[in-house]
C-alpha cells in the first residue's frame, strides 16, 4: 500500500547496498531493513575501524558484507554494485566547516561521488536508488549545501539522462538528525561534562529536527514509494536554538548531578558559510509540491504527473524554519531524554 511504509517485506529475499553503511543513517537503515528479511545487505564505507566495530555487533548475521571503498572510486563503486537491487546512497562529506576549507574534497566527495553512484547503478541495472540529502542544499550559503544541491539534480536529471536504463533514481532530504555525528546534541553535552561550558553559535537560530527513527523511516518510505526523480520532505519539527540549549543544560545537570550555575553558556557567533535559519523546500518547489499527511514530495521535472495515495496539491510558501513556531520545551525534553 502506498502512502506509508506499509509495503510490508518489500525487501524481502533482496539485496540491498548500503554506501556511508556505516554511519548513523547508514546503521539505522540496516537495523531497519533487516527486518524485511532481505537475502544480502552490503556495508560500503571507508571506515575500517567503525566496519570492523559493526562487523562484531553483527557477528552472527551471516546476510551481512563490509566492503572498503570510497564513493570517489568508480571501480570500486561498480563492482559494490554487482547483483543489487537497492541502494542507499549515504556517504557525504556534511561538516559545514570542513567543507569551507577543504572545497574540493567535498567535491569529489559529494558531487562526484554521487555521479558515479548514479552510473554504476545504471550500469549494474540495479532497481533503485535513493539519495539523502540536506537542507543545507535549498539556497545554499556554504560548499556543504552547494555540493549537495549539485547532488540532487544529478540524482533528478539522472531520469531523464539514463537512457534505455530501468534505474529509479530519487532523494530524500532531511532536518538535522538528533544524536547523528553531524548533530551539536552530543557536542554540547561532552563540552558540559569536560569544561561546564556550552559554546552557541547565536541562540536566535532555528533549526528543523528530526530523530534518527523518522530520519531512517523516510527514507526508506521513499525508496518503496519512489517513481522516478522525486525529492521527498518530511514534514518535522522547528527547533530553537536557545531552547536547545537550555533544555539540555538543565538535563544534563540532572542527570550527571552538576549545578546548573557551573555551566557557562558562550555565544561565539555563526561560523562561515553558517546560516540563521534553514529551508527545505523553495516557493518554487512548493509550486509543483504534493502535499502527503507525514511528507511533501517534489515530483520529478522530467516525469509525467504521478499519483499518490493521500497526496494532494500542496499550498504554496516557504518550508523555512525561521518562520515557524519551534516546538515547545516540554516536547524538546521528551525528544532529548533518549539521546543524553
Amino acid at each position: 500500500m502506498e502512502g506509508g511504509v506499509t509495503l510490508s517485506m518489500f525487501f524481502n529475499g533482496k539485496r540491498i547496498l548500503i554506501i556511508g553503511g556505516t554511519g548513523t543513517i547508514g546503521k539505522g537503515l540496516l537495523e531497519k531493513v533487516l527486518q524485511e528479511e532481505p537475502k544480502v545487505i552490503r556495508i560500503f564505507s571507508r571506515d575500517e575501524q567503525k566496519q570492523f566495530l559493526m562487523q562484531n555487533q553483527f557477528a552472527q548475521d551471516a546476510r551481512l558484507r563490509f566492503l572498503i571503498g570510497d564513493v570517489r572510486n568508480y571501480d570500486r563503486v561498480h563492482t559494490a554494485m554487482e547483483d543489487i537491487d537497492y541502494v542507499f546512497h549515504t556517504a557525504a562529506m556534511k561538516h559545514v566547516s570542513f567543507c569551507e576549507y577543504n572545497p574540493f574534497e567535498a567535491v569529489l566527495t559529494n558531487i562526484i561521488g554521487t555521479y558515479n553512484v548514479i552510473k554504476a547503478a545504471i550500469a549494474q541495472k540495479v532497481k533503485k536508488v535513493i539519495f539523502t540529502s540536506t537542507d543545507k542544499a535549498i539556497s545554499p550559503t556554504n560548499n556543504y549545501g552547494a555540493t549537495k544541491l549539485t547532488a540532487e539534480k544529478l540524482i533528478t536529471s539522472a531520469e531523464y539522462s539514463k537512457g534505455s536504463g530501468k534505474t529509479v533514481f530519487a532523494s530524500v532530504r532531511f532536518g538535522n538528525v538528533m544524536g547523528s555525528r553531524g548533530s551539536v546534541i552530543p557536542l554540547f553535552k561532552k563540552q558540559i561534562l569536560e569544561n561546564r561550558e556550552m559554546t552557541v553559535t547565536d541562540k536566535s537560530m532555528s533549526r528543523f529536527m528530526m530523530t534518527l527513527d523518522q530520519a531512517t523511516s523516510l527514507t526508506i518510505e521513499a525508496m518503496k514509494l519512489a517513481k522516478g526523480g522525486e525529492t521527498f520532505i518530511l514534514k518535522m519539527p522547528v527547533v530553537s536554538l536557545g531552547d536547545l540549549v537550555q533544555v539540555l543544560k538543565e538535563a544534563v545537570s540532572k542527570k550527571y548531578h552538576i549545578p546548573p550555575d557551573n555551566i557557562m553558556i558562550k555565544e561565539i557567533g555563526l561560523r562561515p558559510g553558517e546560516k540563521k535559519y534553514e529551508e527545505l523546500m523553495t516557493y518554487d518547489e512548493s509550486l509543483h509540491a504534493i502535499d502527503l499527511p507525514n511528507m511533501f514530495i517534489i515530483p520529478s521535472p522530467f516525469q509525467q504527473s504521478s499519483q499518490y495515495k493521500n497526496g494532494k496539491k500542496a499550498k504554496p510558501g516557504t518550508y523555512q524554519s525561521g518562520n515557524q513556531e519551534p516546538i515547545r520545551k516540554k516536547e524538546l525534553r521528551e525528544l532529548l531524554e533518549k539521546l543524553i
